[in-house]
């Protein structure tokens, strides 16, 4: 193997563990997202950690956490929960913000 293939190599083990750690981000944001968004439903313990999976699996359909905010604004309407789009974007980023802090944390 040459220089160059090794290199290459190194490159795409890197790029499938960025990939690997950003979805783990990204499934950790949405679930303390949805253990945010539990709270203000009025869920506790096991219903809680149903909902904030329900919002994990909501995140798998489409790129980006517009999907999460979706569903989440549909729930808080069912219940007639008002929060304004700036919390919720607000609680999305510090979700994001913590999940990575733990992902890196795990990861050391």
């Amino acid at each position: 193997m040459t220089v160059f293939e090794d290199r290459e190599k190194g490159f795409e083990k890197q790029h499938a563990l960025e990939e690997k750690i950003s979805f783990e981000i990204e499934a950790r944001c949405s679930k303390l997202y949805g253990l945010w968004a539990a709270k203000q439903l009025g869920l506790k313990d096991a219903n809680a950690k149903t909902y904030a999976h329900e919002v994990v699996e909501a995140n798998l359909e489409e790129p980006g956490f517009d999907d999460v905010l979706k569903k989440v604004q549909s729930d808080f309407d069912e219940k007639n929960i008002t929060i304004s789009d700036n919390i919720m974007r607000y609680e999305l980023e510090k979700a994001f913000k913590e999940a990575k802090k733990q992902i890196n944390k795990d990861k050391k």
